[in-house]
């Protein structure tokens, strides 16, 4: 696997852990709010960009890369209005599956990456998880 695939790898795997965190961030702001359908939707999809975040770092691992500390990855402050950030976000990632998925992928990376796309699609058409397979 050429390093430039790897490279795009590791970057997606930030980005997940970024998105992972900016869901988590907004999903404990509604459970305290009380807001319990925004918590379960906002729950629903952290637990999708964690798990992309998860698969991601073993396909990597698998590949022979070493992964890198993503321990300074911060996701900004939203308002409470995060539909519209996380639609954007969710396009964003979109496009990013997209490319990567015309990149020159071993077979077993490029399911991994249609897999995540297909979830990326919803995420970004409905603003809600739990869609990752196991």
């Amino acid at each position: 696997m050429s390093f430039g695939i790897l490279d795009a790898l590791a970057a997606a795997r930030r980005a997940e852990k970024e998105q992972a965190l900016f869901y988590r961030a907004l999903a404990a702001r509604a459970e305290d709010a009380g807001n319990l359908e925004d918590a379960d939707a906002l729950s629903g999809l952290h637990a999708d960009e964690q798990h992309h975040l998860s698969r991601l770092s073993v396909r990597l691992i698998e590949l022979g890369a070493t992964l890198d500390n993503l321990d300074d990855v911060r996701a900004e402050n939203t308002t409470d209005e995060w539909r519209s950030a996380a639609r954007t976000r969710e396009h964003g990632e979109v496009a990013l599956y997209e490319e990567l998925s015309r990149m020159d992928l071993d077979d077993a990376t490029r399911r991994l990456i249609q897999e995540i796309l297909d979830v990326e699609r919803v995420h970004e058409r409905t603003l809600g998880g739990k869609h990752m397979p196991a």
